[in-house]
C-alpha cells in the first residue's frame, strides 16, 4: 500500500505561484506513475499532470506552460510547481500514485486563486 500526503495549498492572488508537494509512504523508486488531479466545486475530477518513473510527463491543455510536475525519488516526493495562477485553477488538488496495478489517492489540498 501507499499513503500519500499533500501539502502546499493555500490562497494566492491571480498571477501568483504555489508549489504543491506530495510525500509517499514508500520509496517512489517502486512507483510507476504519479500525478496530480483537481476537482473544482460542481465539476468532475480532472487530470492536471502526471509523471512516469522514467520522467515522462503529460499535462492538461489548460495548464501547459504554467505548471511543472517533478519527482524526487530520493525524498519519495512529487511536486507540482504552479505559476501564473488563474481563478479557474481554484480547486482541491489530489496526489495520486499507481502501485502494483492499483491507484492510491491523497486527502487533497485546497488551492484558491483570488482575482
Amino acid at each position: 500500500q501507499v499513503q500519500l500526503v499533500e501539502s502546499g495549498g493555500g490562497v494566492v492572488q491571480a498571477g501568483g505561484s504555489l508549489t504543491l508537494s506530495c510525500a509517499a509512504s514508500r520509496s517512489t523508486f517502486s512507483i510507476n506513475t504519479m500525478g496530480w488531479y483537481r476537482q473544482a466545486p460542481g465539476k468532475q475530477r480532472e487530470l492536471v499532470a502526471r509523471i512516469t518513473s522514467n520522467g515522462s510527463t503529460n499535462y492538461a491543455d489548460s495548464v501547459k506552460g504554467r505548471f511543472t510536475i517533478s519527482r524526487n525519488n530520493a525524498k519519495s516526493t512529487v511536486y507540482l510547481q504552479m505559476n501564473s495562477l488563474k481563478p479557474e485553477d481554484t480547486a482541491v488538488y489530489y496526489c495520486t500514485a499507481r502501485f502494483v496495478f492499483k491507484d492510491y489517492w491523497g486527502q487533497g489540498t485546497q488551492v484558491t486563486v483570488s482575482s
